[in-house]
């Protein structure tokens, strides 16, 4: 059994350095609770940029301008090392991270952001980055595509871990790329929340017959910042819950172990064992005895995509 923490938590929003030093808080408290695999939110670092979905992208210009460079200025760039301190934790407290970020491209533009989730291992190595592959409708004038390389599952102490961002779950075949690959523990990072996201949860833990880790977005007025371009507007101050978590565990089969955790902020705490998973697959196994492979076949490319090559 691997005890596992969600941690349904604002983020320090617009401070990438602040929002960092949160998370390394955030996760010596959950490893004092003998936390193994730490889960954070979509876009935890700094902040998923909810204002997208209030703002009109042609008509609030110079508001959408503002706030875009600010997102810019508070991302991440993995290869200049700002995610170092992150590293650092999982190594020296011997645990799992799963991050979600606003990455910042740092070899070709040097502009384009990435909606992000990184898994770091337990000696301080990032094992995997996988970029939305899909930014769901406003946000696609924020975030640039992502490309299959990050499509991967990866070898953890607490079992075989694999991400998808939001409503990348809603992909059967990004889903499916996952579940080929004998993935135990699907983690999905999201700003989504409610009923019918939930029962999606407990679909794909039917489907896949794995462990499901929803990790959900809290926000609330009081963490929107006092120089908040047209914060009244956009944020009443009658509004307490911008966004209301919903972090949820959710056993293979579908069960819900653990949540949903709903206007809140906190740790969710849950137990998973990541044997039940083969043992699960024995009535139905999509990417196995259930899969027709003679008549269903799914081509992935994980080589990263690039507009240039030099020679």
């Amino acid at each position: 059994m691997t005890k596992i923490a969600i941690v349904q938590e604002s983020p320090v929003l617009l401070n990438r350095k602040k929002t960092i030093e949160k998370a390394v808080l955030l996760i010596e408290q959950a490893v004092s609770s003998k936390a193994e695999l730490i889960v954070f939110p979509e876009a935890y670092v700094s902040g998923y940029p909810a204002w997208i979905w209030r703002l009109r992208p042609g008509a609030d210009w110079g508001t959408n301008e503002e706030l875009h460079a600010r997102l810019l200025n508070s991302s991440v760039d993995i290869d200049a090392g700002d995610l170092e301190l992150l590293c650092d934790s999982a190594k020296k407290n011997n645990i799992t991270i799963v991050c979600g970020l606003n990455e910042r491209d740092s070899s070709l533009s040097q502009a384009t952001l990435y909606n992000t989730v990184v898994i770091i291992s337990n000696d301080g190595k990032i094992t995997n980055r996988h970029r939305k592959l899909m930014p769901t409708n406003p946000e696609r004038m924020v975030w640039g595509f992502g490309d299959g390389s990050g499509l991967k599952v990866v070898d953890t102490p607490a079992g075989r871990v694999g991400t998808l961002l939001c409503w990348e779950n809603y992909m059967p075949l990004a889903r499916y790329s996952l579940y080929a690959q004998g993935i135990e523990i699907y983690i999905a990072p999201t700003y989504d929340s409610g009923d019918a996201w939930l029962g999606t949860m407990q679909h794909i833990a039917r489907e896949g017959r794995c462990w499901v880790i929803s990790s959900g977005v809290a926000l609330t007025n009081s963490d929107i910042p006092a120089d908040f371009p047209d914060r009244d507007e956009l944020y009443p101050a009658a509004e307490e819950w911008i966004n209301p978590g919903d972090s949820v565990v959710i056993a293979p089969g579908g069960d819900i172990v653990a949540g949903p955790m709903r206007k809140e902020k906190g740790i969710l705490y849950a137990e998973v064992d990541s044997q039940r998973v083969a043992i699960s697959k024995r009535d139905l196994d999509v990417v196995g005895h259930y899969s027709r492979s003679d008549i269903f076949t799914l081509s992935v490319d994980h080589q990263p995509q690039s507009p240039i090559k030099f020679k």
